[in-house]
């Protein structure tokens, strides 16, 4: 067995058979590989044996360590061998399927696959909520992220009620200050200003960042999350200064915790430029623009709807500074690529 089989294996044996439950996308730092001992290229260095009882959790556990770097193929791939082994050993309504279902769903909602994305959300939700009863933690999970993936379709209506159902399990669980809480928050202050309803939105993007940096630390990057998100309401409200006040904070600390070609980076890029576009700051805001759709389309694919976000929002600023045959080359293939997918900030 190689030590890294070992060390997955290690990792696992402590917490007994139940995984970790489908959370939204963790951050973590991602960096240059060695091709040679790159698990997501070689996942053959889980070397455990077919029948071994900690290789569905081995896989899983790798898949999680592929997502977080961006390495989606990789992972899907790792997901769908654990599930399979899970499944067929544990069955189909097993607490563990629920896990990677819902883990699975997850990488299919950033992937912009969201009729796939769905099924899974909505199975992991059933089974979690029948084996584990409707107030519990790790259902609220599941809701929070069937909710996201609802917000990202645009369907609105229906993520609210998802989004204040998970926020009320977790104060009344956790505590009206925990991280977890913070989470919830903010992801209801994003629809809400998503919505245009600023003024509900506001608060909650403050007590959201209060709380994260008050539990987790000003460097953390979820602090950089809710700079970012209040940033874009400033922006919208035309604070301008604020918002890029807020925006060069969050990219700090992203690029500092996270490497500067992790797709959290990009988004703060993205919105960095559009921002310096509104301000006819044309210049600075062309390089972050380019940046921005290098990293989107190596981490997400060249057809990925937020590739065609970077592509909207910078034909717009190649339009406003005369170069009108490279923007209408821009929006074709912008064009192109929508396909019914929501722009995400």
């Amino acid at each position: 067995m190689t030590t890294f089989a070992l060390m997955l294996v290690a990792l696992f044996s402590g917490f007994g058979a139940q995984l970790a439950p489908a959370a939204a996308m963790p951050a973590s730092s991602a960096g240059d590989h060695d091709q040679a001992g790159d698990p997501c290229r070689r996942p053959s260095t889980v070397d455990l044996a077919p029948d071994h009882p900690e290789l569905a959790n081995a896989l899983y556990n790798l898949a999680l360590f592929c997502r977080d770097q961006g390495r989606y193929e990789e992972a899907e791939s790792l997901f769908l061998r654990s599930l399979e082994i899970t499944e067929e050993r544990r069955g189909p309504d097993h607490l563990d399927a629920a896990t990677i279902l819902g883990d699975l769903a997850l990488l299919y909602d950033t992937l912009a696959r969201y009729d796939e994305a769905e099924p899974l959300f909505l199975r992991s939700l059933a089974i979690r909520e029948r084996k584990l009863g409707p107030d519990h933690l790790d259902v609220a999970v599941v809701g929070n992220n069937i909710a996201l993936l609802y917000r990202h379709q645009g369907r609105y209506e229906e993520a609210e009620p998802l989004y204040l159902r998970a926020l009320a399990i977790r104060e009344r669980k956790l505590g009206p200050d925990h991280p977890f809480v913070a989470t919830s928050i903010n992801n209801l202050a994003v629809l809400y200003r998503n919505q245009g309803r600023y003024e509900e939105a506001a608060p909650l993007f403050r007590r959201s960042l209060a709380i994260r940096e008050v539990e987790l630390g000003p460097d953390h990057p979820d602090v950089a999350s809710s700079l970012n998100n209040l940033a874009v309401l400033h922006r919208y409200q035309s604070r301008y200064q604020e918002a890029e006040t807020l925006y060069l904070r969050a990219l700090a600390i992203r690029e500092e915790k996270l490497g500067p070609d992790h797709p959290a980076v990009a988004t703060t890029l993205h919105n960095l430029a559009v921002l310096y576009r509104y301000e006819g700051r044309y210049e600075e805001a062309e390089p972050l623009f380019l940046r921005s759709l290098s990293s989107r389309e190596s981490k997400l694919g060249p057809d990925h709807p937020a590739v065609a976000a970077v592509l909207e929002q910078y034909a717009v600023l190649l339009r406003q500074v005369g170069r009108q045959r490279e923007a209408e080359r821009l929006e074709r293939r912008a064009a192109r690529i929508r396909d019914g997918g929501t722009l995400r900030e």
